[in-house]
């Protein structure tokens, strides 16, 4: 089959995907967007649900677990596929290194840290492998752990002492999660630093029950352990953060963590399959990532004999190869549709929701049991409850029954999860609480 050249050239200009530069030579740019769907009023509650193609039909209260994409995402997914399709080796080797720093400061903007301090991964799972498998040891030290964490930080760190025999050991921050205090996590996690300590791994929001952990007064707290120690020895606070992430509206620096690891297609609505690592410029000396970049400098650098190791972090540390980069390129969306909204109104509105689903099965008391401390300090958008000799499981299904999304903590000792976020209302707050009532009479 033939392409007539001047009818090539005529669709190709019709439609934005050649643009006249210099010269008057062609160059490829992107092709002019399908029409966009009208934004909403993202001020009202209301226009915030419009911008989601979320199906009515369910009153969907686990997103936790993997969000919907909103307007603004789905439409920047669509034109970096279209323009892929149309020209894929042009435009991702034209594109690649300029999207990249977008999405970068985009998600600095969000967070507070700086572009070149983050890493873009697929998803936390990843994060953390990159996070714990690099993390510089010297001979003995240990990593330790929470007896709270997910089977994903278990595993990397696993997989990091079988490869290195690098030692992990396991302390307990709080004995029964509905009554956690932070005195109580702060001081298990002094007593449970020793001086072989080189690195703490743990999560801000368990997905098992809820809890929220103190990681400001927790970094505090290793920062005055530190100040006794060497720098070679001073304690990195590494966190979890992707059930805070799109909640909570602190800062990296509010935090005060060394490093943080989160997905983003979950709270915060991202693209599927994209997360980042952030830390801070001095916590990453020393990593050396463990899965080669794709940064251009990087191959700079390789070309002359030479080491990455000068680059930023963020960059040096970015897994490379191919991805999917609409997804990718689309995150940075995904980021100033949460300021769109306001981080503030964001975490006031599902600390709102949490507290009303918190206290409505509270208040059915007999056989339902909330697990989950009531204190918006140490809690975030998860809550986690029983029903006497009732599986978890079953308690899922028959929610699900009543067109009810929930979920199960995936943990030895399992609890059923609800979990409103910014695209839910009271009223499905209390239509859940409703039908759990039902199930438990």
């Amino acid at each position: 089959m033939t392409i007539d050249r001047r009818r090539f050239l005529t669709r190709a200009l019709s439609t934005g995907a050649l643009t006249t530069v210099a010269g008057g030579r062609l160059a490829l740019g992107a092709p002019a967007a399908s029409p966009a769907e009208p934004a909403s009023d993202l001020s009202t509650w209301a226009g915030v649900r419009a911008e989601f193609l979320l199906s009515r039909e369910y009153n969907h209260m686990a997103l936790m677990f993997l969000g919907s994409h909103p307007r603004p995402v789905r439409e920047a997914i669509e034109r970096h596929r279209r323009a892929l399709d149309e020209n894929p080796v042009t435009y991702a080797m034209s594109n690649f290194k300029k999207q990249e720093d977008l999405v970068r400061a985009a998600a600095a903007d969000y967070t507070g840290g700086k572009p070149e301090e983050i890493a873009l991964t697929g998803n936390t799972t990843t994060g953390l492998a990159l996070l714990y498998g690099a993390l510089p040891l010297r001979p003995r030290q240990e990593i330790v752990v929470t007896t709270h964490d997910h089977f994903v930080t278990y595993e990397a760190l696993r997989l990091r002492t079988l490869h290195t025999g690098a030692p992990v050991r396991k302390i307990q921050l709080y004995a029964v999660p509905e009554k956690a205090t932070a005195d109580e996590i702060v001081g298990n996690l002094v007593k449970g630093i020793g001086p072989r300590t080189r690195a703490v791994a743990c999560t801000w929001v368990h997905s098992s029950t809820g809890v929220k952990l103190p990681i400001r007064r927790m970094a505090d707290a290793i920062a005055d352990v530190n100040k006794k120690r060497a720098e070679a020895d001073r304690v990195r606070l590494c966190v979890d953060g992707v059930h805070g992430f799109g909640v909570e509206q602190e800062s990296f620096a509010d935090l005060g963590c060394d490093f943080f690891v989160a997905g983003c297609h979950k709270w915060i609505f991202g693209p599927r399959g994209t997360g980042l690592v952030w830390g801070k410029t001095e916590a990453w000396k020393g990593n050396a990532g463990i899965i080669p970049t794709f940064e251009w400098a990087a191959f700079e650098l390789w070309m002359k004999g030479k080491t990455p190791e000068g680059l930023p972090p963020g960059p040096r540390v970015s897994p490379g190869g191919f991805h999917s980069f609409e997804h990718r390129w689309a995150l940075a969306e995904a980021f100033r549709f949460h300021l769109a909204i306001g981080k503030p109104r964001v975490t006031t509105r599902i600390h709102e929701l949490a507290t009303r689903t918190k206290q409505g099965l509270a208040a059915i008391g007999g056989k339902v049991k909330v697990r989950t401390p009531m204190a918006a300090d140490l809690s975030s958008g998860i809550t986690c409850f029983e029903i006497e000799g009732l599986d978890p499981k079953k308690i899922v299904h028959r929610l699900a029954e009543k067109k009810i999304i929930a979920s199960e903590s995936p943990y030895a000792t399992s609890y059923a999860r609800l979990t409103p976020g910014v695209l839910n209302s009271p009223e499905e707050v209390d239509q859940a609480v409703a039908a759990v009532k039902a199930i438990a009479a």
